[in-house]
């Protein structure tokens, strides 16, 4: 008997892994300064700069980024569960970066724009957002299209 996986519960379950873990890296990256945009950076428009620098402001931005990680693994639930292959993921994590990085971010004043941003902190946040939405898209596509579990045991 095959058995389902309830894909809501999976969606929230990846995402809050991929929140936990790569929220945790950016948290990381920030203490170490190997990019200057804060944890927080999700909440820059509704708490000042100096706030989201704080021990206080990163934990509550690494809270955000665990919610964001949950929605965007909804997200790739409900559209690109079927995709096969680690591609997919790779390519919805930078488009969520230039999302917020490129389009979202500097409108609001999350982030800066492109000029803005010094190399280390783009590169370190596009890596970031690549392995992230790694790790969101292969996990949901390896649960969901992965057909040698499907197969009856041989004896």
């Amino acid at each position: 008997m095959v058995k389902k996986t309830n894909k809501a519960y999976y969606a929230l379950y990846i995402g809050f892994f991929a929140g936990i873990v790569w929220g945790g890296l950016k948290l990381i990256e920030f203490g170490i300064k190997f990019t200057n945009i804060p944890p927080g950076f999700l909440l820059d428009p509704f708490f000042k700069h100096a706030y989201l620098a704080t021990w206080p402001g990163m934990l509550l931005g690494w809270g955000t980024f665990i919610l964001f990680s949950i929605m965007a693994a909804a997200i790739y639930m409900a559209l690109l569960r079927k995709m096969k292959g680690p591609w997919i993921g790779v390519a919805y994590g930078v488009v969520w970066w230039l999302l917020i990085y490129q389009l979202i971010g500097p409108i609001t004043g999350m982030v800066p724009n492109l000029f803005g941003m010094d190399r280390n902190s783009f590169v370190t946040d596009l890596c970031l957002f690549i392995l992230w939405g790694l790790f969101i898209g292969y996990s949901i596509v390896m649960e969901f299209t992965d057909e040698q579990s499907r197969e009856p045991m041989s004896k």
